[in-house]
This record gives C-alpha cells, sequence and structure tokens, in this order.
C-alpha cells in the first residue's frame, strides 16, 4: 500500500517515513500545499497523512480539492491536527501529539475498511497474511518475506483471482523514488514465488500481469 505523508516538520516526517515503511507501506512525503497536490495530481494514493497547518495554504484545503477528484472519492484520509474535531472531508482525525502505535493502528484500520474487510488477517486457500503483525505464513510455515514481497502478496490477496498489471504493483506497493521502467516487479515477484513453492500459484497473465489463483 501507497502512502503520502504531508508534513512540514522534518524530524517528525523522518520518524513517520521509518515507522511506515518497516510496517510494509511504500511512502512518499510533500513538505507543504505545493507539493502536496502536484503529488496528487501525478500519483494514485491508498492512504493520505495530511497535517493541518502547512507551508503555503491549508490542509483543510488539499483535503477538499482532493475529494473533488476521482482519486479523492477512493482515498483514506487522516488529519492531523492540534483540534479535537474531525475536519471536513477527512476519514479520521488524530492530535498532535501522537504515539505511532496510535497512528499505525488507524492507518491499518482504514485500508481494511478500503479493502472491505474487518480483519487484519487475508486468508486465500493456504496462504494466511497478518497485516497487523506484517506475518506471513503457507500451510503454517513463515514465509520470510522482505517488506516489498509482503506488499505484493497483500494487495494480490486483497483481489483473489483478479488480474493485477505491473503498472498497478508499482504504483501501490513501491514509492515515487522507482524507476518506472525498471523490472522490480518481475523480479520480485520472482523471488516471491520461490519462496511460496508449491503453497500458491501466482500465474502471469500474458501482456496483462499477475493473479493469484483463488485455489491456491
Amino acid at each position: 500500500m501507497r502512502l503520502l505523508v504531508v508534513e512540514d516538520e522534518e524530524d517528525l516526517v523522518d520518524a513517520l517515513r521509518v515507522g511506515l515503511v518497516r510496517a510494509g507501506y511504500a511512502v512518499d512525503v510533500a513538505h507543504d500545499v505545493a507539493q502536496a497536490r502536484e503529488k496528487l495530481r501525478v500519483d494514485s494514493y491508498d492512504l493520505v497523512l495530511l497535517d493541518l497547518n502547512l507551508p503555503g495554504g491549508d490542509g483543510s484545503e488539499v483535503c477538499r480539492a482532493l475529494r473533488g477528484t476521482d482519486q479523492g472519492q477512493a482515498v483514506r484520509i487522516i488529519m492531523v491536527t492540534a483540534r479535537d474535531r474531525l475536519d471536513e472531508g477527512a476519514d479520521d482525525y488524530l492530535v498532535k501529539p501522537f504515539a505511532f502505535p496510535e497512528l499505525l493502528a488507524r492507518v491499518r484500520a482504514l485500508l481494511r475498511r478500503e479493502q472491505g474487510g474487518g480483519t487484519a488477517i487475508l486468508r486465500v486457500g493456504s496462504l494466511r497474511l497478518d497485516t497487523s503483525r506484517v506475518e506471513s505464513h503457507s500451510n503454517g510455515r513463515e514465509l520470510g518475506l522482505t517488506p516489498k514481497e509482503f506488499g505484493v502478496l497483500h494487495y494480490l490477496m486483497a483481489r483473489p483471482g483478479h488480474v493485477v498489471s505491473a503498472e498497478e504493483l508499482l504504483e501501490h506497493v513501491w514509492d515515487e523514488h522507482t524507476d518506472p521502467f525498471t523490472n522490480t516487479v518481475r523480479v520480485t515477484v520472482g523471488n516471491l514465488r520461490r519462496k511460496l513453492g508449491t503453497d500458491a500459484v501466482i500465474e502471469t497473465v500474458v501482456s496483462k500481469g499477475y493473479r493469484l489463483r483463488e485455489d491456491t
């Protein structure tokens, strides 16, 4: 899952990026209103963590503008504010200062809602993915996935039987610094297949992408 952190406090940005990446998310950063608008115009995100007070404007303006776009109808938004209220258009809010575990719990809850699930556990056949603990098993065997392998498997397991293009995986599992012409998706899927072994099948659909078989 790909997140955008819109925050101008450098120390907080660094801490959030490190924590969220360790939790398995791809993270982009914007430091002001102009950067946030540009990144939201160019890229797609699953969730935006949006500070209310920003250089160049107000976070609530970014929130309202985002909700007026096609992307904005689906993206989850957490507003970070010093005011104890939910700003217009946001799905949730956090009051500064906040503890990172609380933020992470809110992020996971909103992303599960977006996927139509009420649990942190995904199951497809022999596969079991715990998005809260960032653990993956197949037939009880720990898979030992890297963050990107975990992200790819998570995305496919949330859409079993559906064809997912390499571009879609790149957009949702990797951050903005990834070369769009790289073969990183193919390499990651190949490594993931080796770790899954015969326990699960990720099929290649020629010229279209990848599909996790539902009868895995």
